[in-house]
């Protein structure tokens, strides 16, 4: 593992403390700007992340492989995926970060958005992309994303229970900056109504030990047709789309619960213990043993700040 070095924040909305975010409360979504001299070590987050590259150089690290990002790239991590920064020189980021209960919530319309929908659902999911996802902004959207995230900072001092319109706008134009981007440079059209309606039932129903005839009959389509609508949105059939939600799903439970790794495999819906272990490292790159014991102290949480603290930052 790479050392830890200290890390320059610019512009926080809140304040870091051993790993945490502590956030004001009804805070959803933040922006902040970091600044990393050499190394950050990997680590994990239960939430999206963004990070817009503003200047300098680094090698990105996560289950995706071994990336070099530079002045306008945009990674774009799931929640649970790992990651880090090596031979930083002085790397410029602004991180844009949201809880998966946004998406779900606030911009639940989005993930039928052909464009929104690539950019956080369909695009980290496919192939080989473990939860990452990659693209480029020219330097004119580059600025158009900071005037946004530059505003959604700002909006980091006031209550979301006062200024949700707010947040929500500059959220959603700056993802929109970058869907455009990504979507353009990958995507040939929206997605098919009957690949949303399969995603959904298999989110909703995770542990439902699925069967790819069971889930065509569910949306009156053939099994084969069923897959190529799938295979044409995300690049993998609709039973590897859900392995990837219950390794995302496993995660989360390693990190935040004490749960023995067997019954986390029984609850995501895989009973058997090997099968489990395998599928988690061949989406993460380590075992679900491993993971627990490198992130669940090493990871970057969002916490809301108690509202009698607030204006405390």
């Amino acid at each position: 593992m790479a050392s830890t070095v200290p890390v320059v924040r610019e512009n926080p909305v809140g304040e870091s403390k051993l790993g945490l975010l502590y956030l004001r409360e009804g805070v959803q979504t933040y922006a902040v700007r970091y600044l990393h001299s050499t190394t950050q070590k990997t680590h994990t987050h239960s939430f999206f992340e963004l990070a817009f590259v503003l200047d300098g150089e680094a090698l990105h690290v996560s289950p995706a492989g071994r990336e070099p990002i530079r002045r306008g790239d945009v990674v774009v991590l799931r929640p649970g995926v790992w990651h880090g920064y090596e031979e930083c020189r002085d790397l410029r980021l602004y991180n844009l970060c949201f809880g998966a209960d946004v998406l779900n919530r606030e911009l639940a319309w989005a993930q039928a958005d052909p464009g929104l929908g690539y950019l956080l659902r369909t695009g980290p999911m496919a192939a080989q992309r473990r939860g990452v996802l990659s693209t480029a902004l020219p330097d004119g959207l580059l600025v158009q994303a900071m005037e946004h995230l530059d505003a959604l900072a700002e909006l980091g001092s006031e209550s979301f229970l006062t200024h949700r319109g707010d947040m929500v706008a500059r959220l959603t134009l700056s993802l929109s900056v970058v869907a455009r981007a990504a979507f353009v440079r990958e995507v040939s059209g929206p997605t098919h109504a009957a690949v949303l309606g399969a995603m959904r039932l298999l989110e909703d129903r995770l542990a439902h030990p699925w069967t790819l005839p069971e889930l065509a009959d569910e949306l009156h389509l053939t099994p084969g047709y069923l897959v190529r609508l799938f295979k044409s949105s995300t690049g993998l059939p609709p039973m590897a789309y859900l392995a990837r939600h219950r390794v995302e799903k496993a995660a989360e439970l390693l990190l935040d619960t004490d749960e023995p790794v067997t019954q986390i495999g029984r609850s995501v819906g895989w009973p058997d213990q090997n099968y489990f272990a395998r599928r988690f490292k061949a989406h993460f790159g380590v075992t679900a043993t491993a993971y627990r014991a490198q992130f669940a102290k090493n990871r970057a949480q969002l916490k809301i700040r108690p509202h009698t603290e607030e204006g405390q930052c």
